[in-house]
């Protein structure tokens, strides 16, 4: 999963982006209301966490001007005004919740999590490829009944995969969900990622899952015995 993080206070930001790479998410961050308006004309995110006081642009009107050009991606409020009217403007310019500073990490984790399912366009809980399962609600993946251990970019090309299960994952959007653009990697870097994941994937029992490439088109989850 993607995020754009727009938050101007540098320790509360760096405190939040590593909670949630922490939980396996790829988070781009924009200090100010511009870049983050910047951002959303050109990249795709799952979920976008906005503060609403920002330098240059409030964070109002990046909201305002994301619902205008048609853009449903979540939006999570996060902001220390927290009074009524600040509340039921930015629900009604579009936002899909709202949390108030100062918050507990738990209650902001579980709220990103509800609004990362909901984006899903799904009420599927768990996802399952044969033996391999992703919980939408603990982040972890299962194989073969036991934790499947990997790195956070293991982890973010896993669930593109078996969120898109049975279905061709182009490796540009491979790319777009695994790294950020501050990232310094390029398109063929995803490919080291993918072999490691086939590496944690590789089982000779029925159930296993593999992972197809398919030239010119992209990669596929799929359960191993569907290969042959």
């Amino acid at each position: 999963m993607r995020i754009l993080l727009v938050e101007d206070h540098t320790e509360l930001q760096h405190w939040l982006a590593k909670a949630l790479r922490d939980s396996h998410m790829t988070v781009e961050c924009a200090d100010n209301g511009a870049d983050a308006d910047a951002l959303l004309h050109t990249q795709e995110y799952s979920l976008i966490i906005l503060d609403l006081t920002l330098p240059k642009m409030d964070g109002l009107e990046v909201l305002r001007r994301l619902r205008a050009r048609g853009t449903r991606t979540p939006v999570l409020i996060l902001t220390a005004r927290g009074g009524l009217d600040d509340r039921v403007q930015g629900l009604n310019l579009g936002a899909d919740d709202y949390l108030a500073k100062p918050f507990e990490l738990v209650e902001l984790e579980a709220r990103v999590k509800a609004l990362l399912r909901r984006g899903l366009g799904n009420e599927a809980l768990v996802y399952r490829c044969g033996e391999l399962s992703f919980d939408t609600v603990s982040r972890l993946f299962s194989y073969f009944g036991e934790n499947l251990a990997l790195t956070p970019r293991e982890h973010a090309v896993l669930e593109a995969l078996i969120t898109n299960s049975g279905r061709a994952v182009a490796k540009e959007k491979l790319f777009g969900q695994v790294f950020a653009l501050s990232d310094e990697a390029n398109l063929d870097a995803i490919e080291l990622y993918i072999h490691r994941v086939r590496k944690k994937l590789e089982r000779g029992e029925p159930g296993a899952a593999a992972i197809t490439t398919l030239r010119g088109i992209g990669y596929l989850l799929q359960p191993r015995d569907a290969v042959r």
